[in-house]
């Protein structure tokens, strides 16, 4: 840190010491404003905005919210194909496309086009959805190692092997001493690794009593995360150490969301619960039919929304857990919903059709048919939409204006 010396010709008045003090504080103060309260729009360090969806889920506490908002129609304007399919929900940042691929490898796509710029390859298929931050790409593989590479040329910065595959996908947090973020991956070693950005070590590990399946969600120093012990574990992120563990009742296959102390999540005994972290308990429950949630939910607002193996997008009363509406499609609904600008939610299903329908209502807005199963999750920024099939396809879809008055982003 620079410090900045003066050297006073006069005295100063109260006024003046007053105004420098201020500004010392606000210096000090104001960065930690904008990291607990980031405005949506302005790009910042792993945060969702219009121009980044640098993630799985958006950001950190996995709310699968994005400021974006489209003006017209989704068209199709460009497809890459890759050689096997692929699960993995794509990241965008910095004007590129990073998605996984059941062939094992990253691959890096020019948003713009959709043509190839690198590919890194690993020894096992990745589902797990990458996170950009700092500039490079971190990911999991079915080989059991979390990857950082150079989000430039794909280049490998280090590798920290886990002792079986990661199908999740990594989440971060600021180091509490200001120093080196922190990333944080589930294995199915059973354990949730705490790993440095810099050098990729271990700082320290928590263990469960299954696999860990999903991306943990992190807020207030915390990360919650489920797996197949049927437990909702929370973490303290500075140490590791547990602060409680809640019963779900059954296997937790998708991820967590979380919002103020708040926490949704789906199983696979067909339901969806929220639980209050303060009280460590169970706030509600939700059962529509016997189909299991595989999707992890968005919350936007009073609304919390998820998709479900009974082939339906389900919108919930936050707060009561009450059916506000369902959208129905002809196949299941692994794929995660994301809401757009608090006015539009599109998730993929396997049906092989991308929906978008709009929050109030569930109303249908556009359908678009691929063809293929869409399990993995819609990633957007401003007038740009992406998503992968498991036929081995990414595709980019760019938002289109009709009205040539209005001016397309």
């Amino acid at each position: 840190m620079r410090v900045a010396i003066f050297q006073m010709s006069a005295p100063w008045g109260s006024t003046q010491v007053l105004r420098v003090v201020s500004l010392a504080w606000l210096c000090l103060f104001l960065p930690l404003w904008v990291v607990a309260d980031p405005s949506p729009g302005i790009d910042q360090e792993g945060l969702v905005s219009l121009t980044q969806w640098p993630m799985y889920r958006g950001q950190p506490s996995l709310s699968g919210v994005s400021p974006v908002k489209f003006q017209g129609a989704l068209s199709e304007a460009w497809v890459f194909k890759a050689e096997m399919g692929i699960k993995s929900s794509a990241a965008i940042s910095q004007g590129k496309v990073f998605i996984g691929c059941d062939d094992g490898k990253l691959h890096a796509l020019d948003l713009q086009t959709g043509k190839s710029l690198w590919q890194f390859e690993t020894d096992g298929a990745i589902e797990s959805s990458p996170l950009v931050l700092g500039g490079d790409v971190f990911f999991g593989s079915g080989d059991g190692a979390l990857y950082r590479v150079r989000g430039d040329n794909g280049r490998l910065v280090w590798k920290y092997q886990t002792d079986d595959q990661i199908l999740g996908s990594p989440n971060w947090l600021e180091d509490p001493a200001g120093k080196d973020p922190r990333i944080i991956v589930g294995s199915y070693d059973f354990r949730l690794h705490c790993v440095s950005f810099s050098e990729g070590q271990a700082l320290w590990t928590y263990e469960t009593d299954n696999y860990i399946n999903g991306t943990p969600a992190i807020a207030k120093g915390k990360t919650v995360f489920g797996g197949c012990d049927a437990l909702l574990h929370v973490i303290n992120l500075e140490d590791g150490k547990k602060v409680s563990e809640i019963e779900a009742g059954a296997y937790i296959a998708g991820s967590a969301a979380m919002l103020d102390d708040m926490v949704y999540v789906g199983h696979y005994e067909s339901e969806v619960l929220c639980f209050d972290l303060n009280k460590s308990q169970q706030v509600w429950r939700y059962r529509n039919r016997s189909f299991p949630y595989y999707s992890s939910p968005a919350i936007a607002g009073d609304d919390v929304l998820i998709g479900g193996r009974d082939r339906q997008v389900h919108c919930l009363n936050r707060f009561t857990g009450e059916k506000r509406w369902v959208f129905s499609t002809r196949g299941k609904v692994d794929s995660s919903p994301v809401v757009l600008g608090g006015e539009d939610v599109v998730f993929g299903s396997e049906d092989g059709r991308l929906y978008r329908v709009s929050l109030a209502e569930g109303k249908e807005i556009q359908v678009i048919d691929v063809g293929q199963p869409l399990t993995g999750s819609p990633a957007v920024v401003q007038g740009w939409l992406v998503i992968g099939d498991e036929d081995g396809h990414v595709y980019g879809f760019k938002d289109i204006v009709k009205n040539p008055s209005v001016q397309q982003p």
